[in-house]
């Protein structure tokens, strides 16, 4: 089968090419500004990558196409179509499918699929998961949001029957506005947590949490759900009706739970101590999202004390909370937070892991999701960066004023309106011994590398 697929270098695009090529189908793709990391691994898979949307790519006659939900039907101010080979694939009746649709009906169909779902976490934890089954021989395949480090690529079939798949609320496509993880089936599923998020497609609270009991309606009654009890909007949607055999983590009366720092602690199931993780992550929220991957992991037949030793060694995800070099004693993190729970949560595991003497912590984001930039979660920002010492925001492309919405931070906070800008005042803050930490969901200029060669100066 030959493929193409439309916006092919986002993270979840690229792992469905990447599984497709896998298969043994010939793949190419579109995208605007064809980009890295995505583009170099898709390239080294042998490819085909096109520049923009051009309808000449009509041409090439795939047996399906397969649209990203970066493609919709919008017109520039002239009127022109943003998209025209979706146009063009519209007028001429050719087949097409959603990354997820084609993803269930081609590589998920048959598997035992375990999907991680939450506003916050999905990513860390599927990667967990996926360690934990690889550690006990299961052999999983995967597609994760992100490069998980212990095995150097996103996404992989696997020879064994479990598929853990990073299960986005996100809308499917421009033609299918429900979740991507309503397509899935799982048989585990895991409600990490469930926040406000996605102001550009979700009206409230009520409307994500109508999603996420969609995929608990999916869950056959010899499945699990994995639930935080700690997440009053997850008990919600329980609530709505659950048919599957339901295991919660996190709060004292729960299932699973965690007696001591996040960095070593013991395991317990309904009180009894079942496994030990001591491992270089820190973090209440890792804490969390181990406890949700070791009762995922516990329903395929892993034990916990198997799936605890098997955290030991794990790297994380490139992009959370990774180190990218040190240059004038100043350290320089980029992590994938943008959310200001995810914000919060970051930072806070920063200072932990430094100490009451650890130096002194500048946080540097970028509002960059579309929630962000609508500004429907500005007022949050001032308590999100409580513990930095100092926070830095790019305030470029923003439809509100950060400097309004950092004021009640006064001196620890400033606004650069272009990338320069911000790291110009982030070296001139910048001392030996502090931690800089860089957070957004995007590229960020290549602030990282920029602060380095500044700072090294």
């Amino acid at each position: 089968m030959h493929i193409h697929i439309l916006g092919i270098c986002g993270t979840f695009m690229g792992g469905v090419a990447a599984l497709a090529r896998e298969a043994g189908h010939k793949v190419t793709g579109c995208d605007a500004g064809v980009y890295p990391p995505m583009s170099d691994q898709l390239r080294a898979l042998g490819i085909d990558l096109i520049e923009g949307f051009g309808a000449d790519q009509l041409s090439l006659a795939p047996d399906v196409w397969v649209i990203g939900n970066v493609v919709s039907r919008a017109r520039d101010a002239d009127g022109a179509p943003r998209y025209p080979l979706m146009e063009a694939i519209l007028e001429q009746g050719a087949r097409y499918t959603s990354g997820p649709q084609w993803l269930a009906e081609h590589v998920l169909h048959g598997r035992h699929v375990m999907a991680v779902a939450g506003t916050h976490g999905k990513t860390t934890t599927t990667s967990m998961l996926a360690w934990i089954l690889e550690q006990a021989g299961r052999a999983p395949g995967f597609l994760v949001g992100g490069v998980p480090m212990n095995f150097g690529v996103s996404a992989r079939t696997g020879t064994g029957s479990c598929f853990v798949i990073e299960a986005d609320e996100y809308d499917t496509a421009f033609f299918d506005k429900r979740s991507k993880f309503v397509h899935y089936r799982p048989r585990t599923a895991v409600l990490n947590n469930l926040e406000f998020d996605h102001a550009d497609i979700f009206d409230d609270l009520a409307a994500i949490e109508r999603q996420f009991h969609h995929l608990v309606r999916t869950v056959p009654g010899s499945g699990r759900v994995v639930v935080n009890g700690l997440e009053e909007s997850l008990q919600r949607v329980l609530h709505q009706g659950c048919w599957s055999e339901v295991r919660s983590f996190g709060a004292a009366v729960d299932d699973f739970t965690a007696i001591g720092d996040p960095g070593a602690f013991d395991v317990l199931r309904r009180g009894e101590q079942v496994g030990r993780v001591d491992w270089e992550l820190g973090g209440v929220h890792n804490q969390l999202n181990a406890l949700a991957a070791i009762a995922a992991a516990e329903h395929v037949g892993v034990d916990p004390a198997t799936a605890a030793r098997a955290l030991a060694s794990f790297q994380n995800v490139r992009r959370r909370m990774e180190l990218r070099g040190e240059a004038g004693g100043v350290r320089v993190y980029d992590d994938f937070a943008h959310h200001p729970t995810a914000i919060r949560t970051t930072v806070d595991g920063l200072r932990r892991q430094l100490g009451p003497n650890g130096g002194r912590i500048l946080a540097v984001f970028e509002p960059r999701s579309n929630t962000m930039k609508l500004g429907t979660m500005k007022a949050q920002l001032p308590w999100a960066l409580e513990q930095a010492d100092l926070a830095i925001c790019h305030g470029g492309g923003l439809g509100w004023d950060p400097r309004e919405a950092l004021a009640p931070m006064g001196e620890r906070a400033r606004v650069g309106d272009t990338v320069d800008e911000v790291v110009a005042l982030a070296v001139a803050a910048a001392r030996p011994g502090d931690q800089l930490l860089c957070m957004s969901n995007g590229g960020f200029g290549g602030i990282h590398e920029r602060l380095l060669a500044a700072l090294a100066r």
